[in-house]
């Protein structure tokens, strides 16, 4: 027969001694239900059956946690005699971590031990967890290929070293982390042209400190398209040989108003040298 207890107000069962009781309640039914919220302020609860069903979607942990630097949060397999597994967001290295541990559970953080294998279904989506396999049968599926400046592609296959040879001039050297270095060599030789990048643009020569600029051989002067403008520099041009038997001219803003003139021949200048006694 069915009985009901109704009261007016609060209804507080305490057993033994003490303003908070000191034995136990036990409720020996086949199914005990609470069909209002339950609420356990214990330190501990333990639910001791062969199986747990929970209808609500989601499960909060550390719902009171005001302090997120301090506490991790998971869930721990207890595995007798070998450390224990825990599934858990670490709150230091702030990403979640499956590892092995020997934390048991009590206090707010987990002592990692190992890493633990997590298995997963081969990836779909841009954003699914990749397999080990899927990232081999990628990486044996790529394919690197390098060009030089005569657009020659080579492949370099798995396994294979990608080295850089520098060329005359030019020498290479590889460091790690992952670094190569090309450098130009102080003395080049097998140069046969030098130009600058830009249209009209000058090119420069400079020793350093007070060296010179030492030309060892012929230095030859192409025809002069016309006569360059005079500025507060020296320049040395060719044109048609006039007076001066050379056809090098030289003009500079501080040299006679600017105005050209031609260097002397050795066979002009004796000439010049006789008819003025």
């Amino acid at each position: 027969m069915a009985k009901h207890l109704r009261t007016s107000g609060d209804y507080t069962i305490k057993t033994g001694t003490g303003a908070s009781g000191s034995n136990s309640v036990i409720l020996d039914s086949k199914i005990t239900r609470v069909k209002g919220d339950l609420i356990v302020d214990g330190d501990n609860t333990v639910v001791d059956t062969a199986s747990l069903t929970i209808e609500d979607p989601i499960i909060i942990l550390s719902r009171n946690n005001s302090a997120p630097a301090d506490v991790d949060s998971g869930f721990l397999v207890t595995r007798g005699a070998a450390n224990n597994a825990a599934f858990y967001w670490n709150e230091g290295d702030d990403t979640f971590k499956a590892v092995t541990t020997t934390s048991n559970g009590t206090g707010t953080s987990i002592a990692d031990t190992a890493l633990a294998k997590i298995q997963a279904g081969e990836p779909a989506a841009s954003s699914d967890v990749a397999t080990k396999n899927y990232v081999d049968t990628s990486a044996s599926s790529f394919t690197l290929k390098v060009a030089g400046d005569d657009s020659t592609a080579i492949t370099v296959a798995s396994g294979q070293i990608l080295q850089f040879v520098g060329g005359a001039n030019i020498s290479t050297a590889g460091s790690e982390p992952d670094t190569i270095t090309i450098d130009l060599g102080q003395n080049l030789t097998n140069i046969e042209s030098i130009s600058s990048a830009t249209s009209n643009a000058n090119l420069t020569l400079a020793s350093n400190g007070t060296g010179d600029v030492v030309i060892n051989d012929t230095l030859t002067f192409s025809a002069a398209a016309s006569t360059p403008t005079a500025s507060a520099v020296t320049k040395i041009y060719n044109k048609t040989a006039g007076g001066g038997g050379t056809g090098l001219f030289f003009i500079n803003s501080n040299i006679s108003s600017g105005t050209e003139g031609e260097l002397i021949s050795k066979k002009k200048a004796t000439a010049l040298a006789i008819a003025l006694g």
